[in-house]
């Protein structure tokens, strides 16, 4: 059953058509492209943000991020706050910020990232997994990427999107914050659930003791033990705080996690 699931993930590798539309180099630590391929359903192009460090040299570590819901409604991505990722570029490492359907620009009918067992929330689903490996067909594409280590970073919303690290085989590493199971429900075909089991790559989660989002022993615990990694590529992290950690743990833990699994950055 979960194969027939797993197959609705997939997509025709068509031609990308990529271009940089832009690059902004006023900031220190990173230089920003803003790309656009052609998306893998309808006729409709996806934007992406990569943010190249200046710091290290090439082929770059690559982290792809997925945001929390606050950007749900937002209409710019020059509204977007940096702070949940950019200590991953001036550590050296890339990010890939896709700007996912429903979100910033892109936004439209979906209003909540409350699963929900409508077809509105279904096909977002499936379209969010194909767009993150539509982003990752264009980094393996560039020259100055390391597509051998890949991970994904996902923050509250993106934290609790176990589908997408358990659909894409080409992720080597993950970091789960502020995440665990929902209290509603959805179509089995896109239902947390069925994909916790299936992920396989090491996971590192860091979550607040006093998350209001995600109590500890009916959200995240759950959530954490049903995963399929083995036990000693798995971490849970549990901070003293609310719905987002401290930022001086969640960066020590996430850069050792990254550093563990992907090796140091050069």
């Amino acid at each position: 059953m979960f194969a027939i699931y797993r197959r609705l993930y997939t997509y025709d590798k068509t031609p990308l058509n990529a271009a940089i539309e832009s690059a902004d180099e006023t900031q220190e630590s990173w230089r920003r492209e803003k790309i656009t391929f052609d998306a893998p359903y309808g006729q409709e192009r996806v934007t992406s943000y990569l943010f190249i460090p200046k710091k290290g040299k090439p082929p770059y570590h690559t982290v792809l991020y997925f945001p929390g819901s606050g950007v749900i409604g937002l209409q710019s991505f020059q509204n977007e706050s940096n702070w949940a990722y950019n200590f991953l570029v001036e550590s050296g490492r890339a990010v890939m910020f896709p700007i996912y359907k429903g979100t910033f620009e892109r936004s439209d009918d979906l209003k909540s990232d409350s699963p929900a067992e409508t077809s509105l929330y279904r096909d977002h689903l499936l379209i969010w997994a194909k767009e993150l490996g539509r982003s990752i067909d264009y980094l393996e594409t560039r020259d100055d990427i390391d597509t051998d280590k890949l991970a994904y970073y996902g923050v509250s919303w993106g934290g609790s999107l176990i589908q997408l690290p358990a659909v894409e085989d080409r992720l080597k590493v993950n970091v789960l914050v502020g995440s665990g199971f929902y209290f509603t429900k959805a179509f089995p075909e896109v239902d947390q659930i069925n994909f916790v089991p299936r992920v396989m790559a090491p996971v590192l989660i860091v979550n607040g003791r006093s998350d209001f989002f995600c109590p500890v022993e009916t959200c995240l615990k759950p959530f954490y033990d049903l995963l399929g990694t083995p036990e000693k590529d798995r971490r849970l992290v549990i901070t003293d705080s609310g719905h987002v950690p401290p930022r001086n743990e969640l960066i020590k833990e996430t850069l050792d996690w990254l550093d563990r699994y992907l090796g140091p950055v050069q």
